[in-house]
This record gives C-alpha cells, sequence and structure tokens, in this order.
C-alpha cells in the first residue's frame, strides 16, 4: 500500500498529559510536511494550532477524554468550546458505566446531542472496546449508526488495549453502510496499519505511523 495514501488516512496523535506546545507545534508541523488526515490533539491546543497551521491541516480534538463519564452537558460545552476554536474533527468517548447498565437510549442521545454541537463538523465516537464485551460493540455499532456520527473508534489508547484486528472487523460488520472505522490505540508497526486498513479502517489514530514509515525506506 502506498505510503502517502496511510498517511493521508492517519490522524497523527499527541493526546500525553505531558504534552506541551512545542511538542503539538512539533507534530503539527509533521502533518504538514506528511499530509496527514488530521493532527489530534488535547483540547487545550485547539486555537494555538489552528491559529499555527490556518487552513494547511485538519484540527481533530478529543472530548469527554479518556473515561467518557462526564456530565452530557460538560461534552456538549467541550465541543462547543473546540468547535469554535477551529477544531473540524471531534473524538468523543461514551459513558461506558452506560453501555455496561444496557442505558442504551441515554449512550445514543448523548452522542446525538454531541453531534448537533459539532455544528456540522465530523464525529468520531471512540467506544473502547477493550471494556465491552463482544455484545456490547455489537449494540454499540448499531448505537452509532442510529446517532448520525460519521465514525465509530475502537480506543482511546489510554485503557487496558488498543486497536485490535477482531474488533476493527467486527465493527465494519455491524456499522450501517455510512459509518466508517478508525482503528486507534497501539498500532505499533506500518504492516499492521496495512491490516487494519484491509479490515476496513477509514482512519488510523497513532502517535507513530510517521517515524516508522521513514524508518522502513
Amino acid at each position: 500500500m502506498n505510503k502517502d495514501i496511510i498517511l493521508g488516512m492517519t490522524d497523527h496523535t499527541l493526546l500525553k498529559q505531558t504534552a506541551t506546545w512545542e511538542d503539538i507545534k512539533k507534530i503539527c508541523d509533521e502533518g504538514m510536511e506528511n499530509k496527514t488526515a488530521s493532527v489530534c490533539i488535547p483540547p487545550c491546543y485547539v486555537k494555538q494550532a489552528k491559529d499555527y497551521v490556518q487552513d494547511r491541516l485538519t484540527i481533530c480534538t478529543v472530548i469527554g477524554f479518556p473515561n467518557g463519564n462526564m456530565t452530557t452537558a460538560t461534552k456538549v460545552f467541550e465541543t462547543k468550546d473546540a468547535v469554535k476554536n477551529g477544531a473540524t474533527e471531534i473524538d468523543m468517548v461514551i459513558n461506558i458505566g452506560a453501555v455496561k447498565a444496557k442505558d442504551y437510549d441515554f449512550v445514543e442521545n448523548e452522542i446525538k446531542e454531541i453531534k448537533e454541537a459539532c455544528d456540522g463538523n465530523l464525529l468520531k465516537v471512540i467506544i473502547e472496546t477493550c471494556l465491552l464485551t463482544e455484545e456490547e460493540k455489537i449494540k454499540m455499532c448499531e448505537v452509532v449508526t442510529n446517532s448520525g456520527a460519521e465514525y465509530i473508534k475502537t480506543s482511546t489508547g489510554f485503557s487496558t488495549n488498543g486497536a485490535t484486528f477482531e474488533d476493527v472487523k467486527l465493527m465494519k460488520d455491524h456499522v450501517g453502510k455510512d459509518v466508517k472505522v478508525k482503528a486507534a490505540g497501539g498500532i505499533s508497526t506500518v504492516d499492521d496499519a496495512i491490516k487494519f486498513v484491509e479490515l476496513g479502517a477509514s482512519r488510523l489514530g497513532t502517535s507513530r505511523l510517521i517515524k516508522l514509515l521513514k524508518d522502513s525506506q
């Protein structure tokens, strides 16, 4: 698979708690140089990053991150603030406790409220697959499809595991035809990235891929 195609599907990501503006600026430079799909960064850096890249790079940020158990009102405020500051892609974390309680209406309604707060911008829904049963993963494919979000995403990268081939295939098999899949968390080789794409992922969330591709040349 062509290197540029893989990079064009990559959300070049830096979400570590220790990230400084110099670190964020560096991944923005890398994102622009390598024409990645976006950079995915903490909300506190969105405005600064948008001012820095202007229209040369898409800014993605995270909402309700990483645990997902904030109030809906808090997530909605975060989303509106991020969009106002220049983010055009939003990756939100679902309320996993609500999934465990089988309160799927709550989860779907929360996603819908956040989608509305996106104001026409793209929404990716992180379901944290490593914490869900297969039945819950399949149900979340249905919920995300019904919500109107554009993407379902495997993982935050901050829990017990990241993306797996099995989960990406399961999600691709069970989401609606208009919902895309993002694999994120623990993508550690170029071959893995290619396999995720072959299994149906339309986006990859990773901090490593640019370096891996350079090292493989």
